[in-house]
């Protein structure tokens, strides 16, 4: 079997991140590249140089250049800037536009055959973006969002719970913004929904705060933005693609008449395996659920239209 091989567009905190938990679970072998000179090359040369202490045989190249990037079976566009305190994540539109434009058309260029994962801001638009820019069909450019909402869901649900986190599954469905819709039904500990473990009024704050998450980590950092958490969740998205598990993780993806939604890329759950998006699930919501739902869609399809 060849050599499976993953592509980091971006050598910022979320790329390099991801770039070394794909190469610590020997998952594939890695091209970090940057549009700055020497900082993919040398966050690589020390990421190589951890391999005899952390033990992985898979390597990891820094280049400036596309032509490396050749024959990827999956790319994680990291690329853009971060937001700062006081922006939201539609602040970025325009400036990241430009740069995830730029780059899928490089990606699509040099990997025909490529799943594109997306972790750019704003999310859902940016995903539609490399979708139009790429012309891969819409199985092959998915965006991470949900795998993190849900993670920050789970976090918070297992210290109210006093639980392991091994046992919580959590689930946020719609846009990457503060119209997400955590769905309390669909979240679990070892099978029991939360609606049965914790009071409303506990579950509402926590939605709330797993709405503003990423605002939460902003606001603290002063400087940037979040990236543990969200390359865990682009690595195990990739790792769904490059092991075909078929694992089922909300993801943005483009719907076509699912939940009434058509021609959007919105977050909801999917399978998940080489193809990328094998299937869609539809989830039964309740009325309130449902109409959260479609307050995200229209402010997706608002930034969307601002493109």
């Amino acid at each position: 079997m060849s050599k499976r091989k993953v592509t980091v567009v971006g050598a910022g905190f979320v790329g390099a991140t991801a770039a070394q938990r794909l190469v610590e679970k020997q998952l594939a072998d890695v091209v970090l590249i940057d549009i700055v000179e020497g900082l993919p090359q040398g966050k690589a040369l020390d990421m190589m140089q951890s391999a005899a202490v952390e033990g992985f045989d898979t390597k990891i190249i820094g280049t400036n250049d596309y032509q490396d990037t050749a024959n990827s079976d999956v790319v994680i566009i990291t690329a853009g800037i971060a937001r700062k305190p006081g922006m939201s994540r539609d602040d970025l539109l325009n400036t990241n536009s430009q740069i995830v434009g730029g780059v899928t058309e490089q990606i699509a260029k040099y990997s025909p055959n490529a799943i594109i994962i997306v972790v750019s801001n704003p999310l859902d638009v940016m995903t539609q973006l490399a979708w139009r820019k790429s012309g891969f069909p819409a199985n092959r450019v998915i965006g991470m969002a949900g795998v993190l909402d849900s993670a920050r869901y789970a976090r918070f649900i297992a210290e109210a719970l006093e639980c392991s986190i091994k046992d919580v599954r959590a689930m946020v469905l719609g846009g990457h913004g503060d119209t997400m819709v955590p769905v309390p039904q669909y979240s679990t500990v070892n099978g029991i929904p939360i609606t049965e473990l914790l009071p409303k009024d506990k579950i509402d704050a926590i939605n709330t705060r797993t709405k503003n998450g990423g605002a939460e980590i902003v606001s603290l950092l002063k400087t940037g933005s979040a990236y543990y958490a969200p390359s865990s969740s682009a690595v195990a998205m990739a790792e769904a693609v490059l092991l075909d598990s078929n694992r089922i993780l909300p993801c943005c993806a483009l719907l076509s008449g699912e939940y009434g939604v058509n021609d959007l890329y919105c977050g909801v759950p999917v399978a998940l395996g080489k193809n990328g998006v094998n299937k869609i699930i539809q989830l039964e919501l309740s009325a309130d659920e449902l109409s959260a739902l479609q307050n995200s869609v229209a402010a997706v399809r608002e930034l969307a239209g601002k493109l």
